[in-house]
């Protein structure tokens, strides 16, 4: 029952992917007589009939753009949700935004495609749909030179989706980003239709970036792109402006992301009150939004009182002056993909007490540069926090090492570097055809 029910859901969400296939190409005919022969937004469908093994193309639109106007700028779309509900992928998106401000002005500029909006769910298709709109302008105008596509996953799914279908029947190049922690999980319970239409959804972008080594081979292994359309940029955060804060009695430690249980909030909670912590003098601050009144109640039931806090949702500067004020970032997750919560901890020099998930054990290692916990394992937890707090040489060697390493791997300017340069190949920005080449990580 549930996996008819989630089929047919899927074919529901990839049947609007097809219609907007069909509006995109109608809008840009602009009356024009349709070709005889010529396939329906039903054949495009990948649970329509095709030879076995065979996926169907999306008929590519291409019309010519009107010239563009002379000295006009290309630009860039970069789509996702653009409010907080966005999570990390909207503050990765915005870093990026906010970097280009250092670029000569003949560089194509990067613009903001809201794909979600902050409303209902009724409200972000009509957000979806402005956004749709919005290619076919920038691709008859001549000035938009690509679409970088942010996915997650759920919802997120079917809403890029929609814009990688869009953008193949324009004819736009496009790059997909991939963000998401959890769609390994979720493509493995899919019954085998639905998996076909992630696999389709996956085959139309130009490139499909992820953040590291495990996310690359799930979608080479699973969802089946070739390795030299996949290409791993691992993120990056801005240099902290903030001074940090002289050691104090009270040492503070810090939380920051959705409250959720993928981010074992709970585990946290229950290891604040574990007696491996009871004599350390500390104050835990949890920053993000999530079920708030309900953590604030478990943490009344455990009795913690006075040693947490909870600041709610916090923007950029809001983060970074907690981070200046932090002695220990801890993330205990069940899945992550590269948190950016400890990318900005390392870049201020802040001790990370965190699980080994996704990709965080390909770029931090035990002892040296984070400490490491088992997730859901609260006393561990506990015991680790109290190892990071208690040791002074212990701290300081994860701080120095964990600054070192955002210098060399996770400056904002590599990261703004790698993504410009997978622009440049797949966008025709460099005046030839990008050139392929195997998954493996993007150097600026």
């Amino acid at each position: 029952m549930r996996k008819r029910s989630m089929q047919r859901g899927f074919h529901a969400a990839y049947s609007w992917c097809f219609n907007t296939a069909g509006l995109v190409r109608g809008l840009l005919r602009q009356g024009q007589p349709a070709q005889a022969g010529g396939p329906s937004v039903a054949d495009m469908s990948p649970l329509a009939p095709h030879p076995p093994g065979a996926m169907p193309e999306v008929p590519v639109s291409t019309p010519a753009p009107t010239a563009t106007a002379a000295g006009a700028r290309r630009f860039i779309y970069i789509a996702c949700p653009w409010t907080p509900i966005g999570g990390g992928m909207f503050k990765v998106a915005d870093y990026l935004i906010q970097s280009q401000a250092r670029l000569p002005g003949d560089n194509p500029r990067l613009r903001p495609l809201d794909t979600r909006g902050s409303g209902s769910p009724a409200r972000s298709l009509l957000v979806l749909l402005s956004a749709l709109v919005k290619l076919v302008r920038g691709r008859a105008s001549g000035q938009l030179a690509g679409v970088h596509v942010n996915m997650a996953e759920r919802l997120s799914l079917f809403r890029k989706s929609s814009v990688l279908v869009a953008c193949k029947a324009l004819g736009l190049p496009s790059v997909l980003h991939l963000h998401a922690a959890q769609l390994h999980h979720s493509y493995r319970a899919f019954p085998a239709p639905a998996q076909a239409l992630v696999r389709w959804a996956f085959s139309l972008p130009d490139s499909v970036v992820v953040l590291g080594k495990t996310s690359a081979e799930f979608v080479m292994n699973e969802l089946k792109v070739p390795p030299q359309r996949v290409e791993i940029v691992i993120n990056g955060v801005p240099e902290p402006r903030a001074a940090r804060r002289t050691p104090q009695a009270v040492q503070r430690v810090l939380f920051v992301g959705n409250l959720s249980e993928r981010k074992g909030v709970s585990d946290l909670l229950r290891a604040l009150a574990q007696p491996a912590l009871a004599d350390v003098p500390l104050v835990a601050t949890f920053a993000g939004g999530g079920d708030v009144a309900g953590y604030r109640s478990m943490a009344d039931r455990l009795g913690l009182g006075e040693r947490v806090r909870f600041e709610g949702w916090a923007d950029q500067d809001q983060v970074a002056a907690l981070l200046a004020q932090a002695d220990v970032l801890v993330l205990p997750s069940y899945d992550e993909g590269l948190p950016l919560a400890i990318l900005e901890a390392l870049a201020h020099g802040v001790a990370v007490v965190c699980t080994p998930v996704g990709e965080i054990p390909h770029v931090l290692s035990d002892g040296l540069n984070a400490r490491f916990v088992k997730p859901g394992d609260a006393p561990a937890i506990a015991q680790g926090l109290a190892d990071v707090l208690r040791d002074t040489q212990l701290r300081e060697r994860l701080e120095r090492n964990g600054r070192a390493l955002y210098e060399q791997r996770f400056s904002m300017s590599r990261f703004f570097a790698s993504i410009a340069s997978v622009h440049r190949r797949h966008f025709g920005l460099c005046g030839g055809a990008a050139q392929p080449r195997a998954a493996q990580e993007r150097q600026p």
